[in-house]
């Protein structure tokens, strides 16, 4: 496959790369390399030669879902993250996150098929009954009947046969999927639109690593799910329970859906990059929660500092006092005092941050 197939088919000049380090690859602008993994930003990216690239990602994503959470939301979300860390490292500003913003598109598969099944059910109908409740009422001084209408399910059993060609099912195309779900949170899928080449521009699109034989044992519970949707709407029900189907598949089309994250990164004390992923659309960042504990150390030993100066300042204030018989030696017995407790308290900014650092351990 060359170049010139993907600048035919997605409207656009690509070429394809990937990071040593973490092993994801991608599809990015013509000329962007040498360029930083967007993902862990600990490597640079390396060209992939064309022959290693499928025949399937020469086509271009059916759909996409745009980058729709506004500038200042984002620029607020990372003002928020990088200041509720206690003791945050020196390279964790809200000015570095924002300055290292990447965009980066990740994959899901899409599948077209046509569904041919028997199936059955138990298919509920409401219906009402109407009683008589008896109860003592006090200030009648007897006894009272009232009516009650009670909704009740009648369950009946159905089968039938169903022909039906589902569109664009979603199934995860990368190995990683539930676990960036997990740290995301889900997309919302009504709002993707059709692809266009500009909507891709400065990002970088990351290639599936899941093949679709994988992938289609995921994407058949959504299908069952709409096909139940249909037999109950086809049976008119108000309740559908206990649905079985033996289904065929066939004519299967797989495409793409582009789903957007932003990736940034901060150094933490070993100068190891620290990736932080933010959702396209909601906005919610995930990330690593370190505390510093060199600046912890480092403000400990300030105070601790602090603390000494004032003890040698109240030892001599003291000594001269207890020399002269002045009131400086109260003086000095009550600055001893204050450069003990300031003392304990250097321990305080080493204990938040390990405790911080627990607390967030992932």
């Amino acid at each position: 496959m060359s170049d010139q197939n993907l600048a035919d088919t997605w409207k656009t000049y690509l070429e394809a790369a990937v990071c040593e380090q973490c092993d994801w690859s991608y599809l990015l602008p013509s000329g962007a390399l040498p360029v930083v993994c967007p993902h862990c930003f600990q490597a640079s990216l390396t060209g992939i030669a064309e022959d290693t690239v499928t025949e399937l990602y020469s086509r271009p994503p059916e759909l996409v879902l745009p980058f729709t959470l506004p500038t200042e939301n984002v620029t607020a979300n990372i003002q928020q993250f990088a200041r509720r860390i206690w003791f945050a490292p020196r390279d964790l500003t809200p000015e570095n996150l924002q300055t290292r913003l990447q965009r980066v598109y990740l994959p899901m598969w899409l599948v077209d098929s046509d569904v041919r099944a028997t199936w059955q059910a138990e298919v509920g109908f409401d219906y009402n009954v109407v009683s008589h409740q008896d109860s003592f009422d006090q200030n009648r001084g007897g006894w009272v009947s009232r009516e009650v209408t009670e909704t009740r399910v009648r369950w009946e059993p159905r089968v039938g046969r169903l022909t039906r060609t589902y569109a664009n099912t979603a199934a995860p195309a990368l190995e990683e999927h539930f676990v960036l779900q997990k740290r995301l949170g889900q997309f919302n899928l009504n709002a993707a639109q059709a692809y266009e080449a500009d909507g891709i521009a400065n990002s970088f699109v990351r290639l599936p690593n899941r093949l679709r034989s994988d992938a289609w044992p995921d994407a058949i519970p959504p299908l069952q799910t709409n096909a139940a949707e249909e037999c109950r709407r086809a049976c008119n029900a108000d309740h559908f329970r206990q649905f079985r189907w033996k289904a065929n598949y066939d004519n299967l089309n797989w495409t793409l859906l582009l789903l957007p994250m932003f990736t940034t990164y901060y150094l933490d004390d070993n100068e190891t990059p620290q990736p932080v992923l933010i959702h396209g659309q909601s906005g919610r960042i995930s990330g690593p929660q370190r505390a510093s504990m060199k600046w912890a150390q480092q403000t400990a030993l300030m105070i601790l500092g602090v603390a000494i100066v004032i003890f040698v300042l109240s030892l001599l204030v003291g000594g001269i006092g207890l020399l002269a018989e002045s009131p400086l030696l109260a003086l000095g017995v009550m600055g001893l005092i204050v450069a003990i407790g300031i003392g304990l308290l250097a321990i305080a900014p080493i204990v938040i941050a390990w405790q911080f650092n627990r607390a967030n351990k992932s």
